[in-house]
């Protein structure tokens, strides 16, 4: 079937005249998770990953994809004329070195310009002597069946949860846009869209998020979105704040109308290609000044995040309770795993949605970075090695993401020295105190030192900002030692994953991670200095610990955490629960 598309989309592209065809991951909207309208590149070669493309040629077709998805790709493309290009691999070409060595001087390369960012076509221009043709979707001409977009029911975020009016966002805006002396600001991403204008949706699976575009005048805004979907509390919101209404998709229409005197300001790193060459007005390129400001979380969003938290890591520990018990008497399911964890986070009102598919992965699978079990593929776990979870939710009070690692049984001492230097790798980056300025790169050093030590590394990211009752991965905020991520320096309500993890393919895989919240230390004569407050609330696996790996700083933070735990977690545990979460949180 894989094959009979790429055959399709060949012969469409020569009637066309195009010699490559790139099909990005991304929407209209450059989000990292698409919904079901929007998976093109699924679609043409079978691989479901959040992350990677596809370049189609006349005589190949390959597939990039990071190494949290190498293990996976591989198994969805087998079979099919799809071949694999591992990234950051030795030997393995770029899509640029690719599109060099197999496209010559004036051929053309197509994609739909509605779904590549105006820098990645601006590179593109820039980077090579071809022809360009971006104004057709091809996948969607051979796509039968293809999922409609959703028409799923908004709502407003209240005051008490998002901690700031719509007016008041909106005017923090507009004192960006007179800095760069710009009168209007073109906004396309959707969790900015949603921080901005105080909504969530159910437009994209996990993220609560709305289709919609907006447009900031200096008295008014514009709303591109679908008006069916508005509870009254948004409508009134809108009213309010002067945002007027106009159906999704006439932002192209409305944006060649603009009066050519005004000064756009967009962010040309995010902004479809498409929708930017719409705008006749001098552009100002800088970041969406929402980007930074909803990543730094106010005292009511931080408030309720760790209430947030709290219901969360109840959910999780009593999940871990059942889940040690059973296994002593059967085998489970990686799928059951996900079904039971969810139900004890669906005991909980306030919870929304899971904040993305639960990981479980069992032994081998384990190692899979991005590891999602179906009823087709699935492993049965036993009284043996360990388990994999990594899974989260989306409250009404805030996003959670946490893993955790579990022992299921027996085990070899060199698994648990794995385990072990993960855990004093998370505990490195949890207890860090640094000076203010420091970003990314100055920190996840300090997190991979316990692997350095032992000539190990594992090839993600330590951690990934988290929204607000969001997306649960956000920016700018992140950890990781290549500079080439950002250098967003940590402020303090910043709320970054940390998210150690170590991968050996065919035997096993562990993570750890929490949610930390960045805050003030001390301020003396050498500046301010900062650290970091874990807000995920839930036990350590600690019988897999190599006591004697630990140092007495590392085991000092371990018993403080997991007293924390005990304290915040025990009034929702029934007598049993309670006695099990006492074992769990014991001090070593």
């Amino acid at each position: 079937m894989i094959n009979e598309r790429i055959q399709k989309l060949r012969n469409l592209m020569k009637e066309k005249g195009i010699d490559a065809y790139y099909i990005p991951t991304s929407d209209f909207h450059n989000s990292e998770y698409v919904s079901d309208y929007f998976k093109a590149r699924a679609y043409m070669s079978g691989f479901k990953g959040s992350a990677g493309f596809l370049l189609i040629t006349q005589k190949e077709a390959c597939l990039w994809t990071d190494a949290r998805y190498f293990i996976i790709a591989a198994n969805a493309i087998k079979g099919s004329e799809f071949k694999l290009m591992k990234m950051n691999e030795p030997g393995v070409p770029t899509l640029d070195e690719y599109i060099k060595m197999n496209l010559n001087e004036n051929d053309t390369l197509g994609f739909d310009g509605r779904v590549v960012t105006a820098t990645q076509f601006k590179h593109f221009k820039e980077s090579f002597k071809l022809n360009f043709k971006c104004d057709e979707d091809l996948v969607g001409m051979i796509w039968e069946d293809r999922p409609a977009l959703s028409d799923k029911k908004a709502f407003f975020m209240e005051e008490q949860y998002s901690g700031k009016k719509t007016s008041e966002k909106l005017e923090d805006i507009r004192k960006v846009m007179k800095e760069h002396h710009a009168d209007v600001h073109v906004v396309s991403t959707l969790d900015d869209l949603a921080w901005i204008f105080n909504m969530r949706g159910d437009d994209v699976h996990s993220c609560p998020v709305v289709l919609s575009y907006g447009v900031i005048f200096m008295d008014k805004a514009a709303l591109f979105i679908d008006e069916k979907k508005c509870d009254e509390g948004m409508k009134k919101n809108f009213e309010e704040c002067h945002v007027e209404l106009y159906p999704y998709n006439d932002v192209y229409e409305y944006l060649k109308k603009l009066d050519k005197n005004h000064r756009v300001m967009v962010n040309e790193a995010v902004i479809n290609s498409y929708l930017l060459e719409c705008i006749p007005c001098e552009i100002v390129n800088v970041p969406n000044p929402s980007t930074m400001m909803k990543a730094i979380k106010n005292k009511v969003e931080i408030e309720n995040t760790k209430w947030a938290h709290i219901m969360d890591g109840v959910a999780v520990t009593k999940f871990m309770i059942w889940l040690k018990d059973e296994i002593k008497k059967r085998e489970i399911s990686e799928l059951e795993v996900s079904e039971k964890l969810l139900s004890f986070r669906e005991e909980w009102a306030d919870l929304i949605e899971p904040s993305f598919d639960t990981i479980a992965g069992y032994g081998p699978n384990g190692a899979s970075m991005h590891y999602t079990a179906t009823k087709d593929s699935y492993a049965m776990c036993r009284a043996k090695d360990f388990l994999l979870v990594d899974s989260g939710g989306t409250y009404k009070q805030g996003t959670t993401d946490i893993t955790r690692t579990f022992m299921l049984g027996e085990t070899c001492e060199a698994f648990k020295e794995d385990y072990t230097t993960v855990l004093r790798s998370h505990i490195a980056l949890a207890k860090a105190k640094f000076l203010y300025g420091c970003s990314g790169p100055s920190l996840d050093g300090i997190c991979r030192e316990p692997f350095w030590e032992r000539g190990m590394d594992f090839k993600h990211g330590t951690g990934h900002g988290v929204g607000h009752v969001l997306n649960v991965h956000e920016g700018p905020n992140n950890f990781y030692w290549n500079p080439s991520r950002g250098l967003c320096v940590f402020e303090e309500g910043m709320i970054t994953t940390d998210e150690p993890g170590y991968y050996v393919e065919g035997s096993h895989g562990i993570r750890i991670e929490n949610e930390l919240l960045c805050v003030k230390d001390i301020k003396n004569e050498y500046g301010q200095f900062m650290r970091f407050e874990s807000l995920t609330l839930c036990p350590y696996d600690l019988d897999p610990v190599l006591k004697n790996m630990l140092t007495n700083s590392e085991r000092l933070w371990l018993n403080n955490y997991h007293r924390e735990v005990f304290e915040k977690l025990s009034p929702y545990m029934n007598s049993y629960e309670l006695e099990k979460l006492k074992e769990y949180t014991r001090e070593i």
